[in-house]
């Protein structure tokens, strides 16, 4: 159900309106909300809205493309990016596969773990699988992290493990997220974790850490 008080953020976010949203996010903050509220009730809220819509039969990019750019100003606004660390506390590779062009889970995701003081490698949307595991390998990331809007990526989505078990990556953590991923278990996609919101998924990879030697 969504919180009453991100009504406005919503709306401002579903109408493309990066201003008005970027208005309404500082409104929040400046009233007290904690940046983590915003983002699971009010961006993730919206793209929950924006997933209902964008079924094979109605996907509009344009739309898409609109709404990414107002949730990614708020996003940034919450949690200013910077520059990452040549070695944060991990090394995380993110994509959103090929297939998907929407990246605006993915785009959350990474500047919450940049928040945190991880190293993110973001391959962006539409990322092929042997990219992916190629990156991973190449960065020596502690796990892997894709992102899916839409329920015609899950079949790549599977295919992940495969692509980085050949690269020698069997043991590597992969994490999926997404309005699409998280209608599925682990065991379905294949994966270590689904994640419920961009948050969620930092405590997730929170928790791998700290268990690690």
């Amino acid at each position: 159900m969504l919180n009453p008080a991100m009504n406005q953020l919503v709306a401002s976010l579903l109408d493309g309106d990066h201003a008005a949203a970027l208005a309404e996010a500082r409104r929040l903050r400046a009233s007290g909300l904690a940046a983590e509220q915003i983002v699971t009730e009010g961006l993730e809220a919206a793209m929950r809205r924006l997933d209902d819509k964008c079924t094979v039969e109605s996907f509009n990019l344009l739309e898409i493309m609109l709404v990414g750019r107002a949730v990614s100003a708020v996003a940034n606004e919450l949690y200013p990016e910077g520059v990452p660390p040549a070695q944060g506390r991990a090394t995380f590779v993110i994509a959103t596969l090929e297939g998907d062009v929407h990246d605006l889970g993915k785009n959350i995701a990474k500047m919450v773990l940049i928040g945190k003081g991880y190293r993110v490698v973001d391959l962006g949307k539409d990322c092929p699988l042997a990219t992916l595991a190629n990156a991973a390998l190449r960065e020596h990331a502690q796990a892997v992290l894709v992102s899916g809007l839409i329920t015609s990526v899950i079949p790549q989505v599977r295919k992940v493990r495969a692509a980085l078990d050949e690269c020698g990556l069997a043991g590597i953590k992969l994490v999926a997220g997404g309005a699409a991923l998280k209608q599925s278990s682990a065991e379905a996609l294949n994966v270590d974790y689904v994640a419920e919101t961009a948050f969620d998924g930092a405590r997730y990879l929170d928790g791998l850490m700290r268990e690690a030697p």
